[in-house]
């Protein structure tokens, strides 16, 4: 006989997810459309584009890759984000990329059952989003995947519908490469 925790995601795993479907909410608050690969190969976790013609051409998007933490490091100002190990840093780093990418770190409740509320006025998703670019960092000769890094991201770099769509229309401004 089958336990009801059999069929639950492990804590590493539901924090994950629920990490990339807050991003996928915050998305389709925006207007935005997400897409995925179905495998990870290049440190994108999903596609996030403004569907339809713009002023500097068609659908103009970002990738992002999504991380995750139950614990918020801060100092005057910065997060400190050490869940990168050297090998994911280089896939966001650098400005050598077609399409920006951005890291996301989404600071979740410790315990998976405060995740979300249900309230009269709404659903509640915990707990909130950051964002930063590496693309004026230099990537590592020789990066270790078993080495972390840390990353700093300013806290006024706040995820909501209106940067996340920001994000994706200040990237149509930029030059192509």
């Amino acid at each position: 006989m089958l336990d009801a925790s059999d069929h639950q995601l492990d804590a590493g795993n539901h924090q994950g997810k629920f990490g990339a479907d807050y991003i996928r909410v915050l998305a389709s608050a925006a207007g935005l459309s997400w897409s995925q690969d179905d495998v990870d190969l290049d440190g994108v976790d999903l596609c996030i584009k403004l569907p339809g013609r713009t002023p500097r051409g068609f659908s103009p998007r970002i990738d992002v890759q999504v991380k995750t933490v139950s614990t918020l490091q801060t100092r005057s100002g910065l997060i400190n984000f050490d869940g990168l190990n050297q090998r994911q840093f280089n896939k966001l780093a650098g400005p050598d990329f077609t399409v920006p990418r951005y890291l996301f770190v989404v600071h979740v409740p410790r315990s998976t059952n405060h995740y979300a509320d249900l309230r009269t006025a709404g659903l509640l998703l915990r707990h909130i989003g950051y964002y930063t670019s590496l693309s004026n960092l230099e990537t590592l000769p020789a990066p270790d995947a078993q080495r972390r890094l840390r990353v700093k991201i300013p806290m006024s770099n706040i995820l909501t519908a209106t940067s996340l769509r920001a994000l994706i229309t200040e990237s149509a401004l930029l030059p192509t490469r």
